[in-house]
């Protein structure tokens, strides 16, 4: 090895001993610099974990609603998703029983705004399936439906109001979105008795259950909105706490 000798006996370091004390500076700059940012490293790690997580349960969710989505026409004109699904025993419309009520809501696919609806006012919209009497997509999804039985239709212009719209709530070539529920379908004018006053009980039945299904929704909003109000309670809280500490230290 070679060694300088200086005053003192001390050794002077030749210029690769020099080189290799500042790569081991170097490296021991890194490994303070790489233990200072772990914390970080790893928790934008876990976040990017999360993140991506996140992610694939939103792609998950669209297969899912893609999956359950069929296409009533077979060039994806009318597409109907289930939204809630009727009794196994329900009844179906048919040509005894062609007549349907239904409640709806209507929304522009591109806007999401709200150009129809029998709710504000809870009416019944009654029509006679297969007369024309509605737009196409209606009486190809009313078919098959059930009562009871609540569907998601998207339809394109061409099954619906085509190129002239209907101004000036529908534009022209407008896809549009219907929330239809089938609340009953009965016989035509002039059928037996006992088949009419068997849909109206049914359609009792159905009116019950709507009512008890807004009151468990408005008993589920009530509680969601105590559990956020408690949440808020809790952390003002805490911060109400960490506000006192503070003021003590100072003192």
């Amino acid at each position: 090895m070679e060694v300088a000798r200086i005053a003192g006996g001390i050794a002077a370091m030749t210029p690769w001993m020099e080189d290799f004390s500042r790569m081991a500076g170097v490296r021991r700059a890194r490994w303070r610099l790489m233990e200072a940012t772990a914390p970080w490293v790893e928790a934008a790690a876990a976040a990017a974990g999360r993140l991506r997580g996140g992610c694939l349960r939103v792609a998950e969710r669209s297969t899912k609603v893609m999956e359950e989505m069929i296409d009533l026409t077979g060039d994806g004109g009318v597409l109907k998703t289930v939204v809630r699904k009727a009794k196994d025993d329900a009844i179906a419309p048919s040509e005894s029983l062609p007549l349907v009520d239904v409640h709806y809501e209507g929304t522009l696919a591109e806007t999401g705004e709200v150009f129809d609806t029998t709710h504000e006012d809870n009416s019944i919209f009654s029509f006679e399936i297969g007369q024309g009497a509605v737009i196409k997509a209606w009486d190809i999804a009313l078919r098959t439906m059930k009562v009871g039985e609540v569907a998601k239709i998207t339809c394109k212009s061409e099954y619906a109001y085509g190129a002239a719209g209907s101004p000036p709530e529908i534009p022209p070539n407008a896809t549009l979105i219907f929330e239809v529920e089938l609340v009953a379908c009965r016989p035509r004018k002039g059928s037996s008795l006992g088949s009419v006053s068997d849909e109206k009980a049914r359609l009792e039945e159905l009116k019950k259950q709507r009512e008890l299904a807004a009151a468990t929704k408005e008993e589920e909003k009530k509680k969601r909105e105590e559990a956020k109000a408690a949440a808020a309670a809790r952390v003002q809280a805490k911060l109400d706490a960490k506000k006192g500490k503070g003021k003590g230290k100072g003192k």
